[in-house]
């Protein structure tokens, strides 16, 4: 019979490297919170035992680790304060029947034992390991591995401590790449597993169930723009609950983009570090790498190009908390290390690119969870990528490596003064997830049909303030038949309930109810309906219906302008946005006018380019003078940076936009204009030159803080100066703008007037590990200054232009002399020169308040 063995390492050790070995980065380059050590266990041989990515531990207590492209490896952990013993390690590999028997291997000379062993298909190429029902689950993501993409099972049958039987649990068409199925790890109920899938992983087509509504779709009203994975469609990234033996695939969540991992906390809440696609930065569809709280039945809004769901978004769940650029890997809590209360109980997340450890602190909000993040360990390079904590010593265990970069295995202990006893679950929430997960109930495999008296409870649940519980009431309505409740709609008087139902009614039905779902919309006083959740959540609605029923008829469509014209523009450019493109997707009269109005007064390429985009299809309503100005734009947003695609973005909405042009308006000096390149020079963010005014010096300032700032600021402006200050180049806030320096959206509650005011004028006066760069000192005498942002082998991409993402030198690892921290910031001074003093005081108060029009900062 066939047989799988495990072969002691130490025979692959006599094997020579190609080049003399390199060590993983140094224990003592890594940055750590006081009272933390760290040890560098052991430094892969990268010829030999390749690059590490995946790890888990067994029933007995041992590591078992992956290489990317390569093996699977297990090894005892070694005793606290030593080293890992390389002959420790042993492969699994596959042998064929009549392979030697484990006695006769071990009397083997290496020489021969080698030329056997390269005769063998490996079981490997895994990114997720998971040792649960006596045996070891394997996830493969290869499209060059023998066995294929899939999750697999491997058993000890005889009990000598050797697989030997290998169980295809389910194959997965993953179309390539690095954003196929990754982790795998039991559920809370102790009866299950969860595998977590990359948005390269199609949905098998005999799954047996899907929690989430399936009535999947990509809702772009326009169509997107496209630049990688083209054409790919919903359901996409998805997370599944199977059982042991992988009779069942049920579909919990779906949207996301390449979540490598998760984890449960100790109320069996799931938790995910999601990736952002680092092409879209400084695009209003960019989404930084997140921490999600992974809800049953929700869809997380990816969706490739330009058409990802805003978080606001009622029919998606959208983040926990934005972390920025980044390349999520490996997660876990922090329960069982001898750690401080506030680390065991908190969530950590790997960061490949940046070299980050992050520790989340979760804090329940209702039914969902809010959370901060530190930098808890890093380095340059720290290319992470599994993690796991080791409860029979307390200690913290990481893997680097991936892409053939140089892996390593290391160790975080706790050595200070603080106590480590087993700390409490964080309260809080208990009373809002237990309504939640009741409403949930309607989502499960079996779930029967609600009664008429569950039916009211659910559309009672519409009407929560609780966003989480407020969605598990959505996706619960559009599971029932909507015959049962369609006609509740129309008579609904709470804007809160009824605009929750308009969406879930508009998901499921809206080929049949269009006409009800855009009358009622446009029903209500939507200037004077609040919170703007609830208008957002109208725009919503009337969005999903036109996606997915198309042009209203002409009564209705010419009463869906009338109301248009009546609200738009809105306050806020999130409204905006929405309402720019149902006037172009109408093609109503004052679609150019207004839409033109608003690009040349937006604060930032963001929201420039969202209108842009939306002016792109009209022919008609466009003055002479209205084309100059939006082609004008083109030649203005040419030195617009941001990620690797943003040009080639901005060149598709400019080549639709000048075939939208008639040929009888097409003249020589419009031709002469959309040929005219950009001239090379800094970022200007508005239509209207700016001069420069003043270098600012705190001491000009400071004695504005008090009634300078005392409600009569400007918001509009403040939030022109954001953009006018080149701040959107590298900041996020409230989910616009880039996102390789801080996010500001909080920054009001954390700093005084004074601090924020200091580090706009003098950015160099404190600088953060988090967004610090480093100096690369080259074996030439040279030096390269900037952070890693990408790797692959021996090359590191560093970014040398924190106003530039996409701005980056390759260098050789091999030719660095060493890496050190540098003094000086990534973040230019003099960026609030060409401000008036109430330019910069309106610009302060519009930090301060959180970007809330409504800020007591503001007039009226």
């Amino acid at each position: 019979m066939k047989k799988l063995f495990l072969i002691l390492a130490a025979a692959l050790a006599v094997t020579p490297l190609a080049k003399a070995q390199r060590t993983a980065t140094p224990a003592d380059k890594i940055r750590l919170p006081e009272g933390f050590e760290i040890e560098l266990l052991y430094t892969v041989p990268r010829d030999v035992q390749g690059s590490w990515v995946a790890m888990c531990q067994d029933d007995k207590g041992r590591l078992i680790v992956s290489d990317q492209y390569g093996g699977i490896y297990r090894f005892p952990i070694p005793k606290l304060g030593e080293p890992l013993d390389p002959t420790t390690i042993e492969q699994i590999t596959y042998s064929p029947e009549g392979a030697p028997k484990r006695g006769e291997q071990e009397a083997t000379a290496p020489q021969e034992l080698n030329e056997e062993l390269a005769k063998l298909p490996k079981v490997g190429h895994a990114q997720g390991l998971c040792y649960a029902f006596d045996s070891l689950y394997v996830v493969v993501n290869s499209r060059n591995s023998s066995s294929g993409s899939g999750v697999f099972r491997l058993l000890d049958t005889d009990g000598d401590d050797r697989f030997d039987k290998l169980v295809t649990i389910k194959k997965l068409d993953a179309t390539g790449g690095e954003h196929g199925p990754h982790a795998i790890f039991p559920t809370a109920d102790g009866e299950g597993l969860y595998v977590v899938m990359g948005n390269q992983t199609q949905l098998p087509e005999d799954y047996t169930h899907a929690r989430t509504p399936e009535v999947w779709g990509e809702d772009q009203l326009l169509p997107s723009l496209q630049h990688f994975m083209r054409g790919a469609e919903a359901p996409l990234g998805h997370m599944a609950r199977i059982d042991p033996e992988g009779k069942t695939w049920d579909v919990v969540a779906t949207g996301f983009r390449n979540q490598y991992d998760a984890a449960l906390n100790r109320e069996g809440e799931m938790f995910t570090y999601d990736a952002d696609m680092e092409w879209d930065l400084n695009t209003p569809w960019y989404r930084p790498t997140r921490i999600n709280h992974v809800i049953d039945g929700a869809d997380y809004g990816w969706r490739t190009g330009s058409g990802k769901f805003p978080d606001y978004c009622t029919d998606t769940f959208g983040t926990v908390v934005d972390i920025g650029p980044g390349s999520p890997t490996g997660v876990c809590f922090g329960y069982g290390a001898k750690f401080p209360a506030k680390y065991q109980n908190a969530f950590f997340a790997c960061d490949w690119s940046y070299g980050k450890l992050y520790a989340v602190h979760l804090e329940p909000k209702g039914s969902t969870y809010t959370a901060t993040f530190e930098e808890f360990a890093a380095a340059q390079p720290l290319p992470l990528t599994d993690i796991l904590v080791n409860e029979a010593d307390g200690a913290m265990y990481f893997t680097v490596g991936g892409r053939r970069v140089q892996s390593g295995l290391y160790r975080i202990t706790y050595a200070g003064d603080e106590s480590t006893t087993p700390a409490e679950t964080v309260p809080g929430g208990e009373e809002a997830r237990a309504e939640r997960h009741a409403l949930e109930a309607f989502l499960q495999p079996g779930a029967k049909e609600a009664t008429g008296e569950e039916l009211d409870t659910i559309w009672a649940a519409l009407g929560s303030s609780d966003r989480g519980i407020r969605h598990a009431a959505r996706a619960a309505l559009e599971k029932q038949p909507v015959a049962n409740w369609k006609d509740r709609v129309a008579g609904e008087d709470n804007a809160v309930i009824a605009t929750a139902a308009l969406i879930a009614l508009a998901r499921v039905d809206a080929e049949h109810s269009s006409a009800a779902i855009l009358s009622k919309a446009t029903s209500f006083d939507y200037a004077s309906t609040k919170p703007r959740q609830t208008r957002l959540d109208i725009l919503r609605s009337i969005m999903l219906t036109l996606t997915r029923s198309g042009q209203p008829a002409d009564g209705q469509r010419a009463k869906l302008i009338e109301w248009i014209d009546g609200v738009y523009p809105a306050r806020t450019p999130e409204e905006n946005r929405d309402l720019s493109a149902f006037a172009a997707f109408l093609d109503a009269p004052f679609a150019v006018e207004r839409g033109m109005e608003l690009l040349a007064n937006a604060s930032g390429q963001e929201e420039q380019i969202g209108y842009a985009l939306n002016l792109r299809y009209l022919k008609d309503g466009w003055t002479p003078e209205l084309r100059e100005k939006y082609f004008n734009w083109f030649v203005l947003s040419g030195n617009y940076k941001g990620g690797a695609r943003l040009a080639n973005y901005l060149a598709d909405i400019k080549k639709r936009a000048t075939e939208s042009v008639p040929e009888s308006d097409m003249t020589p000096a419009l031709t002469e204009l959309i040929n005219t390149p950009p001239k090379d020079s800094t970022p200007q963010f508005t239509l209207e030159p700016r001069s420069f005014v003043k270098n600012w010096t705190m001491e000009d300032l400071s004695g504005d803080l008090g009634v300078g700032l005392e409600g009569n600021r400007d918001f509009a402006n403040g939030r022109q100066m954001f953009g006018a200050g080149t701040c959107y180049v590298c900041h996020r806030f409230n989910g616009e703008g880039g996102a390789v320096g801080p996010d500001l959206s909080s920054a009001g509650g954390k700093f005084s007037p004074y601090d924020l005011l200091e580090t706009i004028v003098d950015p160099g006066a404190e600088i953060s590990d988090q967004y610090g760069s480093s100096i690369f000192k080259l074996n030439d005498g040279t030096q390269v200054i900037g952070r890693i942002m990408n790797m692959s082998g021996d090359n590191y991409q560093v970014n040398t232009d924190m106003m530039n993402p996409s701005a980056t030198t390759k260098v050789d690892a091999n030719t660095i002399t060493s890496i050190e921290p540098s003094p000086v910031s990534m973040m230019p001074p003099g960026l609030i020169n060409m401000m008036n003093r109430d330019d910069v005081l309106d610009l302060l108060a519009y930090l301060i308040s959180g970007g809330d029009p409504d800020h007591e900062l503001f007039d009226e």
